[in-house]
């Protein structure tokens, strides 16, 4: 494992000790407290698993899961369900193989998510990681509703030292896009990035801007690999999940970048949104540096969550 990749599950495994309170303290009290594996303890173990944010539709999964390789393995001991338990949690948040494929190819990237959970700054971050990985990138500020909206863009595409198109307040976000677009492939961008304006409360008013930015990108820029990545507050629990819920009515969201899980009681919504929506998480935010941000890792994160030292993991290089 890298050097920032330690530090990064450092801060996520600190990050996560409250949800690690919450959840996985009761989690080893019905390990040890039942004698027997019965319905009593697959209860109290669904019970845990909800009030930890994990969700009914991710819970249920999770114990199906678990009770099937328990009458597989004929396990009789509830100490011995620990290891299949993270495991199922695991598998069931596991990103699939082709969810990073926008990263290699010419891509746009739209970046939805309501006002202050980190939306900005997530396009910024993820515009410097992807410029540390050699991709030519160009950012949009396409967000023209908030106020300083494109000034706070401006200074993370600074530091990212990536080029912005737009920032003006109460500039026509369809025709940044399309100035984007015409920028991208005049300088022959890999990426490009676009901060979106996030209201909610006017549903309508958004889904005609969103309808307006995708009409341009698939009229101009047809051969584009699409990806529409919704930000998601940690903090926030199923709260966060509502929101997914609303965005996805108005875009096909294909990506969640998960912010501010340093220091949330509610990291379970991570496991809760995946299982509810169908839509992987695919990176997570543990502070405010650019290194904060990092592609999700399902054992990763899993092992943060339980406190366990994956030894494989820490010895492999990345």
């Amino acid at each position: 494992m890298s050097e920032e990749k330690k530090g990064f599950f450092a801060r996520l495994k600190e990050g996560l000790t409250k949800t690690r309170n919450n959840i996985v303290r009761g989690i080893d009290r019905v390990f040890s407290g039942f004698s027997s594996i019965d319905d009593d303890f697959y209860e109290e173990l669904e019970e845990i698993l909800i009030m930890g944010d994990i969700g009914v539709n991710a819970t249920n999964d999770i114990i199906e899961r678990l009770k099937e390789q328990i009458r597989e393995k004929h396990i009789k001991e509830p100490a011995e369900c620990k290891q299949l338990l993270i495991d199922s949690i695991k598998e069931q948040m596991r990103v699939g193989e082709n969810a990073y494929d926008f990263e290699k190819e010419r891509s746009v990237i739209m970046v939805i998510g309501v006002n202050g959970v980190g939306k900005t700054t997530s396009v910024g971050k993820l515009a410097g990681k992807l410029k540390e990985d050699g991709r030519k990138v160009l950012i949009a500020a396409a967000d023209t509703f908030r106020a300083a909206a494109g000034d706070q863009l401006a200074e993370w595409a600074r530091r990212a030292e990536v080029p912005m198109v737009g920032g003006n307040e109460g500039a026509d976000p369809a025709s940044v896009v399309y100035d984007a677009v015409t920028a991208a492939k005049a300088r022959g961008v890999d990426v490009l990035l676009i901060d979106t304006a996030g209201r909610l409360h006017n549903k309508k008013n958004l889904m005609e801007e969103l309808r307006k930015m995708n009409r341009i990108i698939d009229r101009e820029f047809p051969d584009a690999h699409r990806e529409n990545l919704i930000v998601l507050d940690g903090t926030t629990g199923q709260n966060a999940l509502v929101q997914a819920r609303e965005f996805g009515e108005v875009a096909n969201l294909t990506g969640i970048i998960l912010t501010k899980m340093d220091g949330t009681a509610k990291g379970g919504i991570a496991v809760a949104i995946q299982s509810e929506l169908q839509v992987p998480v695919k990176y997570i935010g543990v502070g405010e540096t650019i290194e904060d941000l990092q592609k999700f890792d399902s054992d990763e994160f899993v092992n943060a969550l339980f406190d366990v030292r994956d030894e494989e993991t820490d010895d492999s290089e990345e």
